[in-house]
This record gives C-alpha cells, sequence and structure tokens, in this order.
C-alpha cells in the first residue's frame, strides 16, 4: 500500500505522511524502522520525541491537574512544534527531528537532533495515540481504571486530555496522507509486552532512576488505557490498514 501510494507521488512533490498507531509495546517502532530501511529518503518523527519540556508539565500539572506531571496524553505534547516540523519536511527546508530524552524526562539539546533527509519523500509519524479522535462527553462521566478512579474523581484531567485532542491535535493529526493501526489482543497484553520493554531497561540499566518497579509501570500505563482502548473501538473503521496483532506480536489479520 505504502509502495502504490508513492508511486503515484509526483516527482518533487510533498512527501507521503504515513500515521502509524499501535499501543505501547506493539512493535511500531520497530515498523517504522523497517519502513524507512526499505524506502529511501524516509523520516522517521514519533510521538515521543514531541513531549513538552519537563518545566512546561511541571506548570500544567500544577494549573490544570497533577496527573499532567506523566508524560504521554494529550496535553502533553507540544503539537506546535510537530506540526512546524511536519510542514518543513513537506516544503524541503533543512530541518532537524526533535528528540526526547527519557532517562532524563525532557527535551534532548536541539544540537543532538538528526537532520531529516533532504528531498525527504516519505514522513513516518509514529505513537500510541497519532490520528486519534476525542471521546463523546457522555464517556468521560465515569472512571475507567483505578488511576482515575483514585486520583481524578471528578474527571479533570481526563476531560481536559480530551478537549485539548478536540481543540489542538487536529493541526498535527490532519496532516496524515494515510493511517495504520495495529491492534493487540487485548489490555492486559498491552500490560505484558510494556512490562518486558521495562525489563530490558532493568536489565541494561539496573534499578534506579527513570526504572520503574512493576506497581510503577501499572499505574503509568493507566495513564494511557482510557484513549487506547477508545482508539481500538473508534479508528478501525477509518483507518487505511489495520495490523491485527496475536500476543507475540505476530500479524494475524
Amino acid at each position: 500500500m505504502v509502495e502504490d501510494r508513492l508511486a503515484q507521488r509526483r516527482a518533487g512533490g510533498p512527501p507521503l505522511v504515513l500515521g502509524l498507531c499501535g499501543a505501547q509495546g506493539s512493535g511500531k517502532s520497530t515498523v517504522a524502522a523497517r519502513l524507512a530501511e526499505r524506502f529511501e529518503g524516509s523520516a522517521i518523527l514519533s510521538l515521543d520525541d514531541l513531549y513538552r519540556t519537563h518545566i512546561e508539565r511541571e506548570r500544567l500539572a500544577r494549573e490544570v491537574h497533577p496527573l499532567f506531571a506523566t508524560r504521554g496524553v494529550p496535553g502533553t505534547h507540544d503539537v506546535a512544534l510537530g506540526v512546524a516540523t511536519l510542514a518543513a519536511i513537506t516544503r524541503g527546508e533543512a530541518v532537524s527531528l526533535p528528540r526526547f530524552d527519557k532517562a532524563i524526562d525532557d527535551r534532548a539539546p536541539q544540537t543532538t537532533w538528526p537532520a531529516a533527509p533532504v528531498s525527504c519523500s516519505l514522513i513516518i509519524f509514529e505513537g500510541w495515540c497519532v490520528g486519534a479522535r476525542p471521546q463523546g462527553e457522555e464517556a468521560l462521566a465515569a472512571p475507567i481504571n483505578r488511576l482515575e478512579a483514585e486520583e481524578d474523581a471528578e474527571g479533570i484531567w481526563r476531560g481536559h486530555v480530551n478537549a485539548v485532542l478536540t481543540a489542538d491535535y487536529p493541526a498535527l493529526f490532519d496532516r496524515l496522507d494515510m493511517l495504520v493501526l495495529m491492534i493487540p489482543p487485548d489490555w492486559p497484553t498491552v500490560l505484558r509486552w510494556r512490562t518486558q520493554q521495562e525489563e530490558a531497561v532493568r536489565r541494561t540499566r539496573g534499578s534506579g532512576a527513570g526504572v520503574m518497579d512493576d506497581a510503577q509501570l501499572a499505574r503509568f500505563v493507566s495513564h494511557y488505557e482510557r484513549l487506547t482502548r477508545h482508539i481500538w473501538a473508534e479508528m478501525p473503521s477509518r483507518a487505511d490498514l489495520c495490523l491485527r496483532l496475536d500476543q507475540h506480536r505476530a500479524l494475524i489479520g
């Protein structure tokens, strides 16, 4: 499908912008890297690299809700940075791709950002909620998990997430030419995959700053549950391609 769309692209025209949406641990970064290897002149932009700075998220946590101290949900990304980056690549300008350093929970120095390929033909924009649309207001009333019940009883956090997804994120997601959704078997599988990722980090770095234990990880992943489940229910009907995965991340449909 990507090959066909690239073939239709006018020589010297704007790049194809492919959105790749997948829950945590689903393998979207690996898929993005393989696509970039296959198609020369590709650039990968990760939603994770668009996080607001640590100071900005601390301010959001103080002024709106404490749960915004944790990066991830809509509201914690610098949408304007993403829009500007995609627009510059589309215009064929020399541009550096933003990078976020999770080890320090802050944006990496701009001097370390890699340059996008000149005359880029394909932009792969990957992330856990790339292309997501907001929920209806009625869906926000009841908490979906323990985190929401205990720490967002009044719905302020999830309401703000939905509000910025409605107002701000279309400027970013409307730039997609194609949307691919990776669908795991269920939510427990997502937690298991994310646990596997964290275990790999522990083996590499050991315990310490930036490394979560199982209880911290379960709480962290809970921030993503509401919108992830909504994406599974809503996005398949409009995605250009849905990739259904088994518990081992093998493609089954």
